[in-house]
Parts: C-alpha cells; sequence; structure tokens
C-alpha cells in the first residue's frame, strides 16, 4: 500500500512497479477499477480524438488467452523458453487491462501524436494502480506484436495496436529496487 500522505510530486520521483508474477488475489472488481480506467483518460490528447481504447481481462479471457497464446506459438515455430514467456502472463495472469492505441483519422493530429496519447494512457492506469495501493505493471511481449493473436485475442482492427497490458493485482511481496538513471547525465540545458 502506498504511503498516501505522499504528495504527487514524492509519489511519482519512488514509484515503482511490482513485477506481475508476484501479483495476487485479490484484484480490483468493477467498481475499484473505473476511477483507475478514468484516471488513465486523463492524458494528453490533442484534438480529443480518444486515440485509445481499454479491453479488461478477467480470470476466463486469461485462460482462453493462454490458450491462444501456445497455438500461436506453435505456429510461428518459437522456441519454447520463448513461448513460455508470452504464454505466462495469461497463465499466471488474474485481471489486466490491454491499452490499444485506436487512431482516428485526422488531418491536424498525426498518428504518432495519437501513439504517444495511448502510452501515456497506459501509464497513467499504471500509476493511477499503484496510487490506488494495487501493485501492477505494463507488460507487452511476443504476444502483443503478432497481429493473428491480437487481433482474435483482442478484437484489435487492422489499425489498431497493443500498447501495452497492465496487470493488476494485490501485492504479495515487496518488490524490489531497481538502479535508475543518472538524471543529470540525460539532461541537456539550451539557454539560448
Amino acid at each position: 500500500m502506498p504511503d498516501l500522505k505522499l504528495s504527487a510530486a514524492e509519489f511519482l520521483q519512488s514509484r515503482r512497479s511490482v513485477p506481475a508474477k508476484t501479483l495476487g488475489l485479490p484484484v480490483p472488481d468493477k467498481a475499484a477499477l473505473m476511477p483507475l480506467l478514468t484516471a488513465a483518460c486523463r492524458v494528453p490528447d490533442h484534438g480529443k480524438l480518444e486515440p485509445w481504447r481499454f479491453v479488461v481481462l478477467e480470470r476466463g479471457a486469461m485462460e482462453r488467452l493462454a490458450s491462444l497464446a501456445q497455438t500461436r506459438a506453435t505456429a510461428l515455430g518459437l522456441d519454447a523458453e520463448k513461448a513460455a514467456k508470452g504464454i505466462s502472463q495469461f497463465e499466471a495472469g488474474q485481471l489486466a487491462v490491454v491499452v490499444i492505441s485506436s487512431p482516428k483519422p485526422s488531418d491536424k493530429v498525426p498518428e504518432i501524436e495519437q501513439l504517444h496519447s495511448a502510452s501515456c494512457a497506459c501509464f497513467s492506469l499504471l500509476n493511477a494502480a499503484l496510487a490506488a495501493g494495487w501493485g501492477a505493471n505494463w507488460l507487452s511481449g511476443w504476444p502483443t506484436f503478432d497481429r493473428s493473436f491480437v487481433e482474435e485475442g483482442f478484437g484489435l482492427s487492422p489499425a489498431e495496436s497493443v500498447v501495452g497490458i497492465v496487470h493488476i493485482g494485490s501485492i504479495t511481496k515487496p518488490s524490489p529496487e531497481r538502479p535508475r538513471p543518472d538524471v543529470a547525465s540525460l539532461i541537456t540545458w539550451a539557454s539560448a
């Protein structure tokens, strides 16, 4: 559970994802998930196009997707290790939200800008879940890049793509800290 006494800035400077394989039950129900999805929609959206949508995966859908991932791994001839990595997030997952980039026709807003907005929605969902006290992790993996898998599994149109799959659940053990970037080395100051 996050320290609710943290300011928003302190939360953002200390946030960290929880490994998906360590997430447990309970998971948010629909009433608890709706505020998280509402927060996910509060992102930069030039033109108010809403170029994203969500597919909520409950346990039954996870089982179906694990089977589909196994079928696709076989069809693609993937080695056992790569196949297992893609299948496991569905086998072990209890609840996840697929964030889909769903670009809209626009003369003013390039598709790349719409994709950036969808990426922001994914990150906002992740942060909303963490801030609410849930464990959460943004995953992708080979299934999210396989057109047959995403079209059959998530109902994507040919123009849509998966930005990420945000797994959400209860924290079963503390998340390990990891090395963080040297922020100063990533900054160029331009004063003129």
